[in-house]
């Protein structure tokens, strides 16, 4: 077979049979280039979709859920109907210490500021928390460092600021760690500038200090604003959710079945509805993609069963002389398999060209809807290997046609 392959004479021949008639063999082609096109295209989309869906999401720990006290709408235990509930950090500790599967459970409070520095003034968001916060919500710092258990035992006047509070309070290239800035007329040390992401979970966020540090200047005592609650990978958040609501609601005399008493936000809910839709998108990728091949494939048969049928006395001849069964059907085979590998490199090529010019429109910058539109070298190899089985067993059809030929017939063939 390696020799026949080499053999100038058996691609001679296919290219001889491809030029008798070039626009029907270019056209024979477009359904499978298209097909390729097609696939290459939409499994490229895909993949950015989903590398800029991990990118939104790839500060947090995707198995967590958002608690945060709301009002009663049931009265129970004397506790009239719309009583304001409020969350506390003995909840909260009580919640890991009882709610089974949970990683992390990171109380935090949340208010507004004023911020002042030399003549310069805003309004912002300011939280009180804990070093864990970095581990479940990791923050991308430009400058300095995040909150530290020192600072959580000594009660210190730090804060970690967002870009967009520096660029508010403070000329451009000048240094922000270590210079002090007024929060609710209290001086505190900048330790720390961070870069504000694609998504803020919760209430805005720019700047963070101490949790005990915050507890003690808003005088909160106990009481905290939410809790961030994050799921060992192998459990199920949803559950983790309706159990820590109902250990929350026996802490806080509320109505078993009150509803609205305790607010909550899944993100690994979310975060799966999200990766069900990619993975559902990348299969219906695929669905419609090699449907396409397939029907493009099928073109390519219906053609060379009509070269078949045009080439029947210079087959009958063949057979005259001499040539195999075998060889004939060898022949046409080579031509299919090189008919759908052809047209699939100009597919694999045009994808490509589309993927770049995609990346170029809706690939940059930090708000981009898809990142890094491509596919892997491995899904290339299996379009190509999918084209060679389905060039195979199209070109069957056409072989054994031309084997059922008999030479005698062949030749009275006019």
């Amino acid at each position: 077979m390696f020799k026949f392959l080499t053999d100038r004479d058996t691609w001679q021949e296919v290219f001889d049979s491809l030029s008798k008639n070039k626009l029907r063999s270019i056209l024979t082609m477009v359904g499978v280039w298209w097909g390729i096109l097609l696939l290459i295209g939409l499994l490229g989309s895909a993949r950015g979709l989903e590398n800029a869906f991990n990118r939104l999401f790839g500060d947090f720990a995707t198995n967590s859920v958002f608690v945060w006290a709301q009002s009663t709408s049931k009265p129970f235990q004397g506790f009239q109907e719309g009583r304001q509930v409020k969350l506390t950090l003995t909840d909260a500790k009580k919640v890991e210490e009882n709610v089974e599967g949970i990683e992390f459970v990171v109380p935090r409070s949340q208010s507004q500021a004023m911020v002042v520095r030399n003549f310069l003034s805003g309004t912002f968001g300011i939280n009180g928390d804990y070093p864990l916060l970095d581990k479940v919500q990791k923050k991308k710092l430009i400058h300095g460092r995040f909150i530290n258990q020192n600072d959580i035992d000594a009660n210190r006047k730090v804060v970690v600021i967002s870009e967009d509070v520096y660029k508010q309070l403070f000329e451009k290239d000048v240094q922000a760690i270590g210079e002090l800035i007024q929060i609710n007329s209290m001086n505190f040390m900048v330790i720390g500038v961070f870069e504000v992401g694609n998504m803020n979970m919760g209430p805005s966020t720019d700047m963070h200090i101490p949790f005990t540090t915050f507890q003690q200047i808003y005088n909160r005592g106990e009481n905290i604003s939410w809790m961030m609650i994050t799921g060992k990978p192998e459990y199920n958040i949803k559950q983790i959710e309706e159990d820590a609501k109902l250990i929350l609601r026996n802490l806080n005399n509320v109505h078993p079945e009150d509803k609205r008493a305790f607010g909550s936000f899944n993100l690994g809910k979310e975060f799966a509805k999200m990766t069900g839709f990619l993975s559902g998108m990348q299969f219906l990728t695929w669905f419609v993609g090699i449907a396409t091949l397939i029907a493009g494939v099928f073109a390519i048969g219906n053609i060379l069963l009509i070269t078949v049928k045009e080439r029947t006395k210079e087959i009958g001849v063949r057979r005259a002389l001499g040539a195999t069964p075998y060889e004939i059907k060898r022949q046409i085979l080579v031509e299919a398999v090189f008919i759908t590998l052809l047209a699939g490199f100009f597919g694999i090529i045009s994808g490509g060209w589309i993927l770049i010019a995609l990346d170029a429109a809706f690939g940059q910058g930090p708000d981009a809807t898809m990142v890094n539109a491509s596919v892997s070298i491995s899904v290339v190899f299996i379009a190509l290997i999918i084209l060679v089985v389905l060039g195979t067993l199209i070109g069957l059809i056409p072989a054994f046609k031309a084997t059922s030929i008999k030479p005698i017939e062949a030749l009275r063939e006019e």
